[in-house]
Protein backbone atom coordinates (compact mmCIF):
# COMPACT_ATOMS: atom_id res chain seq x y z
CA UNK A 1 0.00 0.00 0.00
CA UNK A 2 1.36 3.22 -0.99
CA UNK A 3 -0.21 6.09 1.50
CA UNK A 4 -0.72 9.54 0.28
CA UNK A 5 1.25 12.05 2.82
CA UNK A 6 1.09 15.76 2.11
CA UNK A 7 3.09 18.38 0.95
CA UNK A 8 4.89 18.49 4.34
CA UNK A 9 5.30 14.60 4.70
CA UNK A 10 2.37 14.21 6.77
CA UNK A 11 -0.78 12.08 6.99
CA UNK A 12 -3.38 13.24 9.48
CA UNK A 13 -4.13 10.10 12.25
CA UNK A 14 -7.46 9.99 13.78
CA UNK A 15 -6.76 8.53 16.94
CA UNK A 16 -10.13 5.98 17.93
CA UNK A 17 -10.74 4.23 21.99
CA UNK A 18 -10.70 0.25 20.67
CA UNK A 19 -13.23 -0.48 23.31
CA UNK A 20 -15.58 2.61 23.28
CA UNK A 21 -15.59 3.73 19.36
CA UNK A 22 -14.96 7.24 20.71
CA UNK A 23 -12.68 9.61 18.89
CA UNK A 24 -9.39 10.53 21.03
CA UNK A 25 -7.41 13.28 19.00
CA UNK A 26 -6.54 14.25 15.39
CA UNK A 27 -2.77 14.22 15.06
CA UNK A 28 -0.28 13.73 11.84
CA UNK A 29 2.67 11.42 11.36
CA UNK A 30 5.51 11.32 8.89
CA UNK A 31 6.93 8.09 7.34
CA UNK A 32 9.24 7.55 10.54
CA UNK A 33 6.88 8.14 13.30
CA UNK A 34 4.21 5.74 11.32
CA UNK A 35 7.27 3.04 11.25
CA UNK A 36 7.94 3.86 14.79
CA UNK A 37 4.54 3.35 15.85
CA UNK A 38 3.85 -0.08 13.84
CA UNK A 39 7.05 -1.39 15.64
CA UNK A 40 6.65 -0.04 18.99
CA UNK A 41 3.12 -0.57 18.86
CA UNK A 42 2.31 2.72 20.54
CA UNK A 43 1.50 5.77 19.46
CA UNK A 44 4.31 8.21 18.12
CA UNK A 45 3.58 11.49 15.75
CA UNK A 46 5.22 14.05 14.15
CA UNK A 47 4.53 17.30 16.32
CA UNK A 48 4.05 20.48 14.09
CA UNK A 49 4.13 22.48 17.63
CA UNK A 50 7.47 20.98 18.63
CA UNK A 51 8.76 20.21 15.31
CA UNK A 52 9.54 16.71 16.23
CA UNK A 53 8.81 13.33 16.70
CA UNK A 54 6.50 12.85 19.94
CA UNK A 55 5.77 9.31 21.20
CA UNK A 56 2.25 10.03 23.27
CA UNK A 57 2.57 9.80 27.32
CA UNK A 58 6.27 10.33 26.77
CA UNK A 59 5.96 13.57 29.41
CA UNK A 60 2.33 12.25 30.91
CA UNK A 61 2.87 9.02 31.33
CA UNK A 62 -0.57 8.52 29.22
CA UNK A 63 0.46 5.59 26.43
CA UNK A 64 -1.61 4.55 23.79
CA UNK A 65 -1.05 1.23 22.63
CA UNK A 66 -1.94 0.13 18.98
CA UNK A 67 -4.19 -2.27 18.53
CA UNK A 68 -4.80 -1.64 14.76
CA UNK A 69 -4.14 0.89 11.98
CA UNK A 70 -6.45 1.36 9.12
CA UNK A 71 -6.07 3.54 6.29
CA UNK A 72 -8.99 5.08 4.26
CA UNK A 73 -10.02 4.87 0.76
CA UNK A 74 -7.99 7.63 -0.64
CA UNK A 75 -5.11 6.15 1.25
CA UNK A 76 -4.63 9.41 3.03
CA UNK A 77 -6.18 9.58 6.64
CA UNK A 78 -5.00 6.45 9.33
CA UNK A 79 -7.91 5.64 11.93
CA UNK A 80 -5.45 3.97 14.73
CA UNK A 81 -7.53 2.51 17.20
CA UNK A 82 -5.56 2.23 20.57
CA UNK A 83 -6.05 0.23 24.26
CA UNK A 84 -5.19 3.94 26.09
CA UNK A 85 -3.20 4.54 29.62
CA UNK A 86 -5.14 7.48 30.80
CA UNK A 87 -7.09 10.72 29.20
CA UNK A 88 -6.05 11.45 25.59
CA UNK A 89 -6.29 15.36 26.22
CA UNK A 90 -3.34 17.73 27.89
CA UNK A 91 -6.74 18.95 29.40
CA UNK A 92 -7.21 15.99 31.62
CA UNK A 93 -10.58 15.17 29.52
CA UNK A 94 -10.74 11.68 27.82
CA UNK A 95 -10.88 13.08 24.62
CA UNK A 96 -9.75 16.24 23.14
CA UNK A 97 -13.17 16.61 21.32
CA UNK A 98 -15.78 17.67 24.42
CA UNK A 99 -16.97 21.11 23.17
CA UNK A 100 -20.25 20.05 21.39
CA UNK A 101 -20.81 23.04 19.16
CA UNK A 102 -24.74 21.62 18.15
CA UNK A 103 -26.48 18.31 19.44
CA UNK A 104 -29.82 17.26 18.07
CA UNK A 105 -31.88 16.67 21.19
CA UNK A 106 -34.25 14.81 19.52
CA UNK A 107 -31.27 11.92 17.90
CA UNK A 108 -29.36 11.17 21.41
CA UNK A 109 -27.31 8.24 21.18
CA UNK A 110 -27.21 5.96 23.85
CA UNK A 111 -24.16 4.70 25.44
CA UNK A 112 -23.07 3.06 28.46
CA UNK A 113 -19.97 5.52 29.07
CA UNK A 114 -22.19 8.13 28.95
CA UNK A 115 -24.95 6.42 31.94
CA UNK A 116 -21.77 5.61 33.86
CA UNK A 117 -20.57 9.21 33.90
CA UNK A 118 -23.85 10.43 34.62
CA UNK A 119 -24.61 8.08 37.21
CA UNK A 120 -21.49 9.68 38.61
CA UNK A 121 -22.51 12.83 38.79
CA UNK A 122 -25.95 12.10 40.66
CA UNK A 123 -23.04 9.97 43.27
CA UNK A 124 -20.64 13.40 43.16
CA UNK A 125 -23.66 15.92 43.24
CA UNK A 126 -26.58 14.55 44.61
CA UNK A 127 -29.86 16.00 43.26
CA UNK A 128 -33.30 16.05 45.30
CA UNK A 129 -35.87 12.95 44.04
CA UNK A 130 -33.28 11.61 42.14
CA UNK A 131 -33.88 7.88 42.23
CA UNK A 132 -29.80 7.21 41.74
CA UNK A 133 -28.90 9.74 44.56
CA UNK A 134 -31.53 8.15 46.38
CA UNK A 135 -29.42 4.80 46.41
CA UNK A 136 -26.32 6.22 46.64
CA UNK A 137 -27.57 7.85 49.91
CA UNK A 138 -28.82 4.73 50.96
CA UNK A 139 -25.68 2.69 50.11
CA UNK A 140 -24.39 -0.63 49.94
CA UNK A 141 -27.03 -3.07 51.39
CA UNK A 142 -29.82 -1.18 49.48
CA UNK A 143 -28.06 -1.34 46.34
CA UNK A 144 -26.92 -5.21 46.28
CA UNK A 145 -30.92 -5.67 47.46
CA UNK A 146 -32.24 -4.01 44.52
CA UNK A 147 -29.86 -6.31 42.31
CA UNK A 148 -31.48 -9.16 43.77
CA UNK A 149 -34.79 -8.00 42.91
CA UNK A 150 -33.85 -7.15 39.81
CA UNK A 151 -32.19 -10.11 39.00
CA UNK A 152 -35.18 -12.32 40.17
CA UNK A 153 -37.60 -10.21 37.67
CA UNK A 154 -35.19 -11.18 34.52
CA UNK A 155 -35.49 -14.77 35.99
CA UNK A 156 -39.21 -14.94 35.98
CA UNK A 157 -39.67 -12.51 32.60
CA UNK A 158 -37.16 -15.17 31.08
CA UNK A 159 -39.09 -18.51 31.97
CA UNK A 160 -42.18 -16.90 30.83
CA UNK A 161 -40.80 -16.38 27.29
CA UNK A 162 -41.60 -12.81 27.49
CA UNK A 163 -39.02 -11.21 25.35
CA UNK A 164 -39.93 -7.79 25.75
CA UNK A 165 -40.64 -7.92 29.37
CA UNK A 166 -37.21 -9.85 29.78
CA UNK A 167 -35.76 -7.41 27.57
CA UNK A 168 -37.17 -4.40 30.15
CA UNK A 169 -35.89 -6.57 33.20
CA UNK A 170 -32.38 -7.09 31.98
CA UNK A 171 -32.27 -3.22 31.17
CA UNK A 172 -32.96 -2.59 35.30
CA UNK A 173 -30.41 -5.29 36.18
CA UNK A 174 -27.50 -3.51 34.23
CA UNK A 175 -28.60 -0.17 35.40
CA UNK A 176 -28.48 -0.94 38.98
CA UNK A 177 -25.38 -3.01 38.16
CA UNK A 178 -23.71 0.36 37.16
CA UNK A 179 -25.15 1.88 40.37
CA UNK A 180 -22.96 -0.93 42.38
CA UNK A 181 -20.23 -0.15 39.55
CA UNK A 182 -20.08 3.39 40.51
CA UNK A 183 -20.16 3.25 43.77
CA UNK A 184 -17.46 0.85 44.41
CA UNK A 185 -14.93 2.76 41.58
CA UNK A 186 -15.35 -0.15 39.29
CA UNK A 187 -14.64 1.33 35.68
CA UNK A 188 -16.27 0.59 32.76
CA UNK A 189 -12.81 -0.25 31.48
CA UNK A 190 -12.37 -2.74 34.03
CA UNK A 191 -15.13 -4.82 33.25
CA UNK A 192 -14.26 -4.33 29.51
CA UNK A 193 -10.92 -5.82 29.94
CA UNK A 194 -11.80 -8.65 32.02
CA UNK A 195 -14.39 -9.92 29.27
CA UNK A 196 -11.71 -9.01 26.60
CA UNK A 197 -9.74 -11.29 28.72
CA UNK A 198 -11.91 -13.77 28.73
CA UNK A 199 -12.67 -13.85 25.08
CA UNK A 200 -9.25 -14.35 24.56
CA UNK A 201 -9.08 -17.47 26.71
CA UNK A 202 -12.57 -18.83 25.22
CA UNK A 203 -10.68 -18.34 21.23
CA UNK A 204 -7.73 -20.35 22.47
CA UNK A 205 -10.36 -23.06 24.00
CA UNK A 206 -12.06 -23.86 20.91
CA UNK A 207 -9.01 -23.69 18.77
CA UNK A 208 -7.40 -26.58 21.08
CA UNK A 209 -11.17 -28.14 20.58
CA UNK A 210 -10.73 -27.99 17.00
CA UNK A 211 -7.34 -29.53 16.92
Amino acid sequence: MALKFDENGLIPAIVQDYRTGQVLTLAYMNEESLAISIAERRTCFWSRSRGRLWRKGEESGNIQHIVSITADCDEDALVVQVDKEGPACHTGEESCFFRPLFVDEAVQKFSYQGLYELLQGRMEQPQQGSYTSYLFEKGLDKILKKIGEESTEVIIAAKAEDKAETVYEIADLCYHVMVLMVYAGITMEEISTELGRRHIIDHKVKQEKMQ
